[in-house]
């Protein structure tokens, strides 16, 4: 019995010393060996991939306790470009050698627990290869809990801190433990992610919920052994699987697999202590990113003594593009750009000193510049600005883009604040302007890094605000007011309410203008402090002593809010006892434009607003165009997560005839945020005085009276006071005020005195004659970054994962001008409308848009993954001579037939798979990512196995495309063609849409070509003449003919209509008009010639005459169109004839001597007692040519389809055979009735939404009571 209890004793010892908990025991040595691999691809089938692959051994040993040291050895780097299957991973022995010159080194780590903690290493191991330890390490941050099967806790890895589920399980057999962990990369509250150049672009949560452009996984497998020192890692694995897109994930994406392996292949004494040097800390588990703006993804290039590269590169730019854009060296802007950014200092200030005196260069340098985006930039201007040795255009063009993209770190932002009170930004006011806007938009991107964002920032801004507002200093006020409106800081609403009547603690009177500025100030605050926001507006708008703009700019404000559904419903009850039409008819237009919106921003809003535009329609939903609107038109696809956003906001008050403001803006949504594009808008105050309650003889209707009217007031602008500008304009991008402008009197008065007809050789206009007269050159480029957005991610290989896109465009222009004048001007500019201008002229303007997506493995050492790249050149050449005579109303040009082919614009695309690494960049790799071995074909081709395999052994099978087209429009008259080419390879699954639209190789060109002419061309000569002259013989003759037909069928119209009886009077009033006018004889308007020169032959081209035949109340125009050559009579004759306010018609006829073809068409309008304005039109064709033909049939095939989805009934019935007809009866004054009748088929709806100005509605039923459409022939 005690032999027993014996042995339960020492049993229960023993297993009371065996644990699982991870542990290493500091007087052993532990050696694994470790394999990590990356690839990137689509995933699919004969697709190619890159990737990397990293393997060595890694000794373990102990130092202390809680300390041990990682050794690595036996490292081998191999890279992975081609198709699986039948590529392999290819040694880099170089890199290899360079990678391990660092990884060799020890690396001391603490160990406790089964957690990491601070590594440490030598001073000069880089944190790309210290991350890559971090990467081997990972797999001994393990948290084991054997009371507990499942469970999940929040731990610290290499994706930060983040959520990790756990699972358990032991193996019977060897009593060793199975431990699955996966890891939640979208629930961390420190995640090892950053973003670069989206601080513009607004999250959009609501988006999220439509699908995700990223989609990460992560789980290890570990395989602990219990011994008596804690558990033991004898294998584990890592799987990391990420898919993205630039749309939504759900239709197909680019794949991402990270896979790590370690296995023990032993344990042994430690034989001797170890030695090591000084160390330093690198910090704990998680991923350390490393300053990414140097290593750009989609180049790699040696970056020692980067100034004489940077030197040479900026010569070979400024000389391949010094006349037209060279598309073939535009991409090396991006190496100028990395180049530039790891150039320290100095090495900018000596760059300058040499480029500072050629003026290309120099130009070219600047532009480089602004891209090196941190202090280095910053200092740069500094001393440019203290040497004044910049112009007022270099500096704001400079500091305009330096600033927008320089890193909104604490450390900038506080060196930035010297440019508000260095005095060389003050001798310019649009210096400074820039000076004072830029600074704000650097706060912007500031406090969306830094939350909650420090009062200091913008302190200067506010400083500013506050002085003007105690100074009345408009001009300061207008300008701080925009700047704070760039920053967004909450802080500076109590600032901004000082400028605000209704809500200041203090009564204010201020300007229209300054209040629109104020309220415009609140834009970006309103997502950032919503309720504050909310709170202010509400009470602006109803603040009824408040200007009509000033309240309609609140409302707007407030909706940028994302105002609940209770004060929306407030607003309502509101605008039910306004008495500002203008106001309320604002608010229910931009109400209901809501309430159509798709966008997941206003998912919810919408609803609310669909509610409140259906409360205020029955009282008013029928205000017309008289009065402010706000429109917003939007759409949003949920397969690409890609939408748009378009508003027009149109201000006006019950005292001014024209809108006093008009605001256009728009937005971009893609993946998840919102980018504000392009925003303009005008304020024009002083035109509203000028204008006063109304305009003398303007009556609404936009005739020819009403412009004249207005014509009549502006002459009066010198009555304007001095102080006040007479309009002012603003633009706006990614959401930020970068320019504004003033125009006052003195602006108009310089303009007007500069090119007056009696303004003298003083005018600035008279020396740009003379300069033209010797002959001018001018050049200009401007390469620009549009965008530099960048995503870091970190992967469990201790790699960074990079999403990049970049958007670079180079403008160009040349310009090469002489002019003559004869005779020449010698006391007046106004003698040149007496002289005869020659201009020589040749040049080019144009651009290249390069594009690049990035998704991969970058690092300084190699980088691997998928690149998508895109190159958009435009380019229009030009080379003529023209003359201008203006007292003979005479123009002419002459140019050179198109020689050689060139391309006027082309897209070319592809996606590859790519390697570099810095040790081998010759032998860089880039694998278009689809084969190129596709049979061509212009199908889509479905290639079936020619065997049927198991299903467990089935091929996903793609489908083909690759369409080839060229088609040209040449003209062997002027020996010249146009052609557009295209060539697409796409080779897909359907469950990859829309992702597969982009994938593959594109190109398509629009290029002009010679062809081969009838005779040889010398030049093209062009002419407009608009003087008196006299028509050939043949042509009067076929005026004689056509206005005798054209009578004819005027005749047999007048007939067809005796039939209306009540409506003969008016029709045959109408009738004898129109006969008077065939009776009239026709006056040349224009002649236009279209020739080609051939020596002393006889040209040849087209020769066009407009007629025209005055009467009182007939418009009646005719153009002839002749060929012009030998052995040709084609002609086209087009007769026009317009009755005021009733009727008009054209007939069309062409071919031989315009006899072959013929059709008609025809306008009416009319309202008979009892009945309501309608408008009719018909298109009737007697003979058309078979493409014709079989145009209009594709098209009448088309319409039902499009008609049954804008809300149209069909009805099947025979109409007229070669007519089509359509009426618009105008039902009510916000709808119409439309009925469209085609040859087989009539489609028609009622009560079709167009809202139409009361005072023209009824006006039109007041001037056409009298006509008639009873009849309704042909002509």
């Amino acid at each position: 019995m005690r032999g027993i209890l014996l042995c339960c004793l020492v049993a229960l010892a023993t297993c009371q010393s065996v644990h699982y908990v991870l542990g290493l025991d500091p007087k052993k040595a532990y050696e694994y060996k470790y394999e990590g691999t990356v690839n990137f691809g689509l995933g699919m089938p004969n697709l190619a991939e890159s990737g990397a692959r990293i393997s060595c051994k890694v000794k373990i040993s102990g130092v202390s306790a809680q300390t041990f040291i990682l050794q690595v050895s036996d490292l081998a780097f191999d890279e992975f470009n081609g198709f699986p299957g039948k590529n392999g991973f290819t040694a880099s022995p170089k890199l290899t050698q360079r990678i391990a010159a660092q990884l060799v080194k020890p690396f001391m780590f603490d160990y406790a627990g089964g957690h990491v903690g601070d590594i440490r290493a030598s001073a000069e191991i880089s944190d790309t290869i210290v991350n890559i330890v971090r990467g081997i390490l990972g797999f001994f941050q393990v948290t084991v809990k054997t009371t507990q099967k499942v469970y999940e806790l929040e731990e610290i890895g290499i994706h930060g801190k983040c959520q990790s589920n756990y699972a358990i399980e032991e193996n019977t057999e060897t009593k060793d433990m199975i431990i699955t962990q996966v890891v939640d990369l979208n629930d961390c509250r420190e995640k090892a992610a950053i973003y670069r150049g989206m601080a513009t672009a607004v999250l959009d949560k609501v988006a999220k919920q439509r699908g995700e452009s990223i989609i990460s996984t992560v789980r290890y497998v570990y395989t602990v052994k219990p011994t008596a020192e804690g558990g033991l890692i004898t294998r584990a694995q890592g799987l990391e699987q990420q898919h993205f897109s630039p749309f939504n994930v759900k239709g197909g994406s680019f794949k991402m697999q990270a896979t790590k392996e370690m296995v023990l292949l032993g344990v042994s004494d430690t034989a001797s202590a170890l030695t090591f040097g000084p160390m330093e800390s690198k910090g704990n588990l998680v991923y350390k990113f490393v300053d990414a703006e140097t290593d750009v993804p989609i180049m790699m290039q040696n970056l020692e003594d980067p100034v004489p590269k940077a030197i040479e590169l900026v010569k070979k730019m400024a000389e391949a593009n010094k006349y037209d854009i060279d598309s073939a060296t535009t991409e090396d802007a991006i190496k100028l750009y990395q180049l530039l950014r790891v150039t320290d200092y100095e090495g900018l200030e000596a760059m300058w000193k040499q480029f500072a005196g050629n003026a290309e260069h120099r130009r070219w340098f600047l532009d480089m510049i602004v891209e090196v985006s941190d202090a280095r930039v910053l200092k740069f201007l500094e001393s440019r600005f203290e040497a004044r040795d910049l112009s007022a255009r270099e500096a704001l063009e400079t500091l305009v883009v330096s600033i927008n993209h320089l890193q909104a770190i604490p450390e900038l932002v506080e060196m930035a604040k010297m440019f508000l009170t260095m005095p060389f930004c003050k001798t310019n006011i649009y210096v400074w302007h820039t000076v004072v806007l830029t600074y704000g938009s650097l706060v912007y991107k500031h406090c969306n890094y830094y939350t909650p964002c420090p009062v200091s920032a913008v302190q200067p801004l506010l400083d500013l605000a506050t002085e003007s507002l105690r100074t009345g200093n408009e001009a300061n006020m207008v300008l701080s007011l925009k700047a704070l409106g760039n920053a967004g800081h909450p802080s500076s609403i109590k600032t901004i309410m000082r400028f605000l009547p209704g809500v200041a603690a203090t009564p204010v009177d201020l300007p229209p203008r300054v209040l629109s500025a104020a309220v415009q100030s609140m834009r970006l605050i309103a997502a950032r402090d919503p309720h504050s926001v909310q709170d202010i507006t509400m009470t602006l708008f109803l603040e009824k002593d408040l200007p009509t703009e000033i309240r309609m700019l609140a409302f707007v404000i407030l909706f940028d809010t994302k105002p609940s559904m209770a004060l929306v419903s407030t607003v309502t009850a509101h605008l039910q006892e306004e008495k500002d039409l203008h106001v309320v008819s604002f608010a229910y237009s931009y109400l209901r434009s809501f309430a159509r919106s798709t966008t997941p921003e206003n998912h919810f809003l919408s609803t609310a607003c669909s509610v409140a535009a259906k409360i205020l329609a029955p009282k008013f939903g029928r205000l017309s165009y008289h009065y402010s609107k706000g429109l917003r038109m939007d759409w949003f696809n949920d397969d690409f997560l890609i939408g748009t956003a378009a508003e027009i906001l149109m201000l006006r008050s019950a005292t001014n005839t024209f809108p006093t403001e008009l605001i256009m803006k728009g937005k971009f949504f893609f993946i998840g945020r919102i980018l504000q594009l392009l925003e303009f808008g005008i304020h024009a105050e002083g035109l509203r005085e000028l204008f006063g309650t109304g305009i003398p003889g303007f009556t609404g209707d936009l005739s020819f009276d009403d412009f004249q009217a207005v014509l009549n007031v502006l002459q009066n602008w010198e009555i304007l006071p001095n102080d006040k500008p007479i309009m002012s304009a603003y633009t706006r991008a990614s959401g930020q005020e970068w320019f504004f402008a003033d125009i006052n009197k003195e602006v108009i008065r310089d303009i007007i005195g500069a090119v007056s007809p009696f303004a003298g050789k003083d005018s600035p206009l008279w020396a740009v004659i003379e300069n033209l007269q010797r002959g001018v050159s001018w050049h200009w480029t401007k390469p620009f970054l549009v965008f530099e957005v960048r995503y870091f991610q970190a992967t469990t290989l201790g790699l960074p994962l990079e999403i990049s896109k970049y958007y670079e465009v180079l403008n160009g222009i040349t310009v090469n001008v002489k002019a003559t004048a004869n005779p020449p001007p010698t006391e007046r500019l106004g003698q040149l409308l007496n002289s005869e201008i020659s201009l020589e002229t040749d040049g080019f303007v144009g651009l290249t848009k390069d594009f690049w997506v990035f998704y991969g493995i970058n690092t300084e050492l190699f980088q691997c993954g998928t690149e998508l790249k895109s190159k958009i050149p435009l380019a229009i050449p030009w080379n003529f001579s023209a003359k201008i005579n203006i007292r003979e109303k005479k123009f002419e040009l002459d140019f050179t037939p198109c020689k050689k082919d060139f391309e006027l614009f082309s897209i070319s695309s592809n996606v590859y798979a790519v390697s570099r690494n810095i040790e081998e960049l010759a032998l860089a790799k880039m694998t278009p990512i689809m084969p190129n071995a596709v049979d061509s074909n212009n199908e889509v081709v479905r290639m079936d196995p020619a065997v049927v395999r198991p299903e467990s052994d089935q091929v996903m099978t793609p489908n083909t495309w690759h369409p080839r087209v060229k088609k040209c429009a040449e003209s062997n008259i002027y020996g010249t063609g146009l052609c557009m080419e295209s060539e697409i390879k796409r080779e897909y699954y359907h469950e990859e849409y829309p992702l597969y639209y982009f994938l593959g190789y594109t190109y398509m060109a629009i290029k002009v070509a010679p062809v081969q002419a009838i005779k040889a061309v010398d030049r093209i000569h062009f002419e407009v003449n608009a003087g008196p002259s006299r028509h050939p013989e043949s042509v009067r003759q076929l005026l004689e003919t056509l206005r005798r037909l054209s009578k004819e069928a005027t005749q047999r119209v007048g007939l067809s209509s005796d039939s209306a009886s009540s409506a003969r009077g008016s029709h045959s009033g109408n009738q004898d008009s129109v006969m008077q006018a065939w009776d009239s004889t026709p006056q040349a308007m224009f002649n236009i010639k279209a020739f080609a020169i051939s020596g002393d032959q006889k040209p040849d081209g087209y020769d066009a005459s407009i007629y025209y035949t005055p009467e009182a109340n007939i418009q009646n125009m005719q153009l002839i169109m002749s060929q012009v050559g030998e052995d040709t009579n084609w002609k086209m004759c087009i007769d026009t004839i317009i009755h005021a306010h009733a009727e008009a018609k054209a007939h069309i006829r062409w071919g031989a001597e315009c006899q072959s073809y013929e059709m008609s068409m025809r306008s009416v309008t009319a309202h008979l007692p009892g009945s309501k304005p309608t408008l009719k039109a018909e298109v009737h064709w007697t003979r058309v040519p078979e493409t014709m033909a079989e145009i209009g049939r594709r098209i009448e095939s088309y319409v039902p389809g499009m008609a049954f989805l804008l809300g149209f009934s069909q009805q099947h019935e025979r109409n007229a055979k070669q007519e089509v007809s359509a009426s618009v009866v105008a039902a009510s004054a916000d709808s119409v009735d439309v009925k469209i009748k085609f040859p087989e088929y009539t489609v028609y709806r009622q009560a079709l939404p167009f809202p139409l100005p009361t005072a023209s509605f009824q006006e039109l039923q007041q001037d056409i009571r009298n006509s008639t459409i009873d009849s309704f022939g042909h002509a």
